[in-house]
């Protein structure tokens, strides 16, 4: 039973890789190099790093999620058991790094490693923030190679990746005893289970978060960038198509229904959840310990429900290290990242934070999880270019001003070309 469920964990997690590789780069094409590192045991081999002079110390901003930072304080004192580097752990949140890298690193005052998602890495190579590295075959061969293409950008390698990841439908099977196959047993779940009054829910999400909503406003035909032989098309914005707008719609008649109230959020979601009045929620791997921990075995996971018969390609995300491009240290920097992601220390980020770790060869034998490697099938990478960063904040505007009920397609044209305002503004800027 047990290699039965590892070797469907390992076919779900290629699947992913698969996904991820068609945003890839041409392999062709030569990064700027770097010395690497750590090999694939380990960290602080002399051959690699004979030629860089040994710091007394490498800092790190670390993304500011408790379990995280637990997890790299261990990682850090055993690094600097291997190598006699102290590590400095900075908590800091990977949605605020890059603003306060631009100002603080240049003064000196910056990381030698920071931890980013793979959507941003393209902003971040155009602000100079990331030094390119150099990976060899043999260490790139320990990472999914999909995940690798993720900080692949403009003809640079710019992180190592640590973290894969998606959403799912999360489920108290004590409310619904059997997941939801289809959007119309959803919404059956929703009709059946749903009281207001006594704050009970049969389906929530934070349905004004584009991240969480991006497959219900593509299955119809919407799209964020148009793709095109050589690549995504930053000028071809799909989000107030027919398909989106159809997809909106339907968004919006959940908080019609009052199936979803307005001002929702993660942590009002998560609340209701976790007090056993909501039946079915979207959300992701790293709600599955404080879940658990709620409500025990009732807890499920399931891929999404089909829409119109097809499965929902959700948003896919890979998070990682990258060595700042300010470091006096790099080749150091690099070493240590390839120790944080090398097998063991990949097994051990599983073990403490419940995340899934962007490597081959990790053994995870987890019912739960291999729900969320399922819905991978079916992900889509969030887009790397820089233009992307330019989406959020309009989307998740025009999300708030649908679910309040306001013109659908009036809404969604406003924010596409508020969109088209500040990628323009970006590049008299460049």
């Amino acid at each position: 039973m047990f290699k039965k469920s590892l070797l469907l964990l390992v076919a779900l997690l290629l699947s992913l890789v698969t996904v991820l590789a068609a945003c890839g780069p041409d392999r062709e094409e030569e990064p700027a190099p770097a010395d690497p590192g750590t090999t694939e045991e380990g960290a602080g081999t002399d051959e690699a790093t004979e030629e860089a002079p040994k710091p007394d110390q490498l800092t790190i901003w670390a993304n500011d999620e408790e379990d995280e930072l637990d997890l790299y304080e261990e990682l850090a004192a055993k690094y600097e058991a291997e190598t006699g580097i102290a590590v400095e752990v900075v908590p800091f949140s990977m949605l605020e790094q890059i603003d306060a890298l631009s100002l603080d690193a240049p003064a000196g005052r910056g990381p030698d490693l920071f931890f980013q998602p793979h959507d941003r890495v393209g902003e971040i190579h155009l602000q100079g923030l990331a030094a390119p590295i150099e990976l060899t075959e043999e260490q790139l061969a320990g990472y999914p190679e999909g995940a690798v293409d993720a900080f692949f950008f403009d003809g640079y390698q710019l992180g190592i990746p640590a973290v894969t990841e998606t959403y799912a439908l999360f489920y108290n099977k004590e409310l619904v005893p059997e997941a939801p196959a289809t959007m119309e047993e959803l919404m059956e779940i929703a009709a059946d289970l749903t009281n207001p009054a006594n704050d009970e829910y049969g389906f929530l999400m934070e349905a004004t978060n584009f991240y969480f909503v991006y497959p219900f406003l593509t299955a119809p035909g919407g799209y964020v960038f148009g793709m095109t032989e050589d690549g995504l098309d930053a000028d071809d914005i799909g989000l107030a198509t027919d398909g989106a707008v159809e997809g909106a719609e339907m968004i919006q008649s959940w908080f019609a229904d009052g199936y979803i109230p307005e001002g929702i959020n993660g942590d009002i979601m998560g609340g209701l959840f976790r007090d056993g009045k909501v039946g079915t929620v979207v959300t992701g791997p790293w709600s599955i310990n404080d879940y658990q921990s709620a409500i025990g075995d009732n807890l499920g996971i399931a891929p999404l429900p089909t829409l119109g018969g097809q499965h929902l390609n959700s948003f896919s995300g890979v998070k990682g290290w990258l060595v700042s491009e300010y470091s006096e240290h790099k080749d150091w920097a690099l070493d240590l990242a390839l120790f944080f992601t090398n097998a063991e220390n990949a097994e051990r980020l599983f073990e403490v934070t419940g995340e899934l770790p962007a490597r081959v060869g990790v053994e995870i034998d987890d019912e739960l999880r291999a729900a969320i490697l399922e819905q991978a099938q079916y992900a889509e990478a969030m887009p790397n270019i820089p233009e992307m960063s330019q989406v959020w904040e309009p989307m998740g505007d025009a999300l708030e001003f649908i679910s309040q009920g306001d013109d659908v397609r009036e809404v969604l044209e406003e924010a596409v070309e508020e969109i088209r305002e500040q990628i323009e503004l970006t590049r008299q800027g460049q």
